[in-house]
């Protein structure tokens, strides 16, 4: 996301050559069958099980789709990249490290043969993520890749809703969005729209997208989280938002605007629409519902009070759907102790701290910015939506923040005939900065 422009203000990508006499040629861009394989990945992640939809998908079929795709995506990456060209880094190792944590839990077949299954998938994930690595150069090229996957998700929910607006709000989720197309939850289409607005609210202060894009993607996608009632990718974005943008305070003055402006339409919205806010964010529940997080809190209660043998406590219980008891768990942290132990949490524990000692060490940037959203988004997400410990989106927003802050590709030396330098007019030398 940081600017590379010639002195006339013309853009250029990550595949196009420098502009100036004499300048190396930037490596090129990845091939289109990237993005190709990035959607896939997504697709691979949005699941089975949600909202009934207007035309009834069996859950074997929608399986068998998301499963190809993975498939899929692990055999064009493969095709791509024989030569096996990666991008070794701590994230990556700490992701394998999770999938053999995966495969001890799994091996005794308390979860059934289904966990075997999910090490499988799990395994064809991350080894797709290794393939894909290569084309990690600190570029926003991924961030692309990001925003128009998703939304082409949020469009089918907008279709959905449009062509059948008693499924696509349905009284069994209380009157909340889902997928009407494609059997999405309200916390899914929250989390999709969260992620894709704040990464193009920052595209747009880096001026790297014009504002009548930038406004095509974040007006619906807005207008869509709203319609989904979802608290946590609401605060996801507004907190993920304010760091990010903090983080460039000292250096843009784009950044600085923005939060002036953020500040006063919150004070005046939060003075003229407080108590519409309120109904928004209670969605009708009672205080005790509330207070017990719509009951994920006893859920969690009864998980930490089962007895577990020691080797459960260290390693879980292997792969599962993330419930307990019949119930969601809701909460990355107890989902990963459950299947993975207390050896997963230490992992997903070190990917936070790796992601955001990376972030925090580099210097103020508009990549850096993008990467501190993400972490800090799925952060917060975390405590109320499981997924750190397998396949899911939000292994893909950490991913996308591991290209944000990896080192830029060094192009391969050129021989070239040494050429004698020339003295340089002091003009000629300040605008060749610029």
């Amino acid at each position: 996301m940081g600017r590379d422009r010639t002195r006339d203000g013309t853009p250029h990508g990550p595949g196009s050559v420098g502009t100036r006499p004499g300048a190396a040629p930037r490596p090129a861009g990845p091939p289109k069958t990237v993005e190709l394989i990035w959607g896939l990945l997504i697709l691979n992640t949005l699941g089975s099980a949600g909202a009934r939809t207007i035309v009834p998908l069996p859950r074997s079929l929608i399986q068998t789709a998301t499963m190809g795709a993975l498939a899929t995506a692990f055999a064009l990456a493969l095709v791509l990249n024989l030569r096996l060209r990666i991008r070794a880094g701590a994230f990556l190792f700490l992701l394998t490290l999770l999938l053999v944590l995966s495969v001890i839990s799994s091996a005794n077949l308390e979860s059934g043969f289904g966990a075997l299954f999910r090490c499988f998938r799990l395994a064809l994930f991350v080894s797709t993520l290794w393939l894909l690595s290569r084309w990690w150069d600190g570029s926003p090229t991924f961030v692309r890749f990001h925003i128009r996957m998703y939304f082409a998700v949020l469009l089918s929910v907008a279709a959905g809703l449009v062509a059948s607006p008693g499924a696509a709000m349905p009284d069994l989720y209380g009157g909340r969005l889902v997928g009407a197309l494609w059997p999405l939850t309200p916390p899914q289409i929250g989390q999709y729209a969260a992620v894709i607005i704040g990464l193009t609210v920052l595209l747009l202060l880096d001026r790297r997208t014009s504002g009548a894009s930038a406004a095509t993607i974040i007006v619906p996608s807005l207008v869509l989280l709203a319609l989904t009632h979802t608290r946590t990718a609401t605060l996801g974005l507004i907190i993920g938002l304010a760091l990010a943008i903090g983080s460039l305070v000292m250096t843009s003055a784009a950044a600085r605007r923005f939060i002036g402006w953020a500040v006063l339409l919150a004070t005046v919205v939060g003075v003229g629409l407080s108590s519409l806010l309120q109904a928004w964010f209670l969605r009708g529940q009672s205080q005790e519902n509330f207070s017990n997080l719509t009951g994920r809190a006893k859920v969690w209660d009864a998980l930490l009070a089962a007895p577990r043998t020691t080797t459960e406590q260290v390693f879980g219980m292997g792969l599962g759907d993330k419930s307990f008891g019949g119930l969601p768990i809701d909460n990355s942290w107890l989902a990963v102790y459950n299947e993975q132990g207390l050896a997963g949490v230490a992992v997903v524990a070190a990917v936070f701290v790796v992601l955001g000692g990376a972030a925090l060490l580099r210097p103020p940037s508009p990549e850096r910015a993008a990467a501190i959203f993400l972490i800090s988004y799925c952060a917060i997400a975390s405590y109320t939506e499981a997924g750190l410990g397998d396949a899911s989106p939000y292994l893909l927003h950490l991913t996308v923040a591991v290209s944000l802050l990896a080192a830029p590709a060094v192009p391969a030396a050129l021989s070239t005939p040494a050429v004698p330098r020339q003295r340089t007019a002091p003009s000629a030398q300040r605008t060749e900065l610029t």
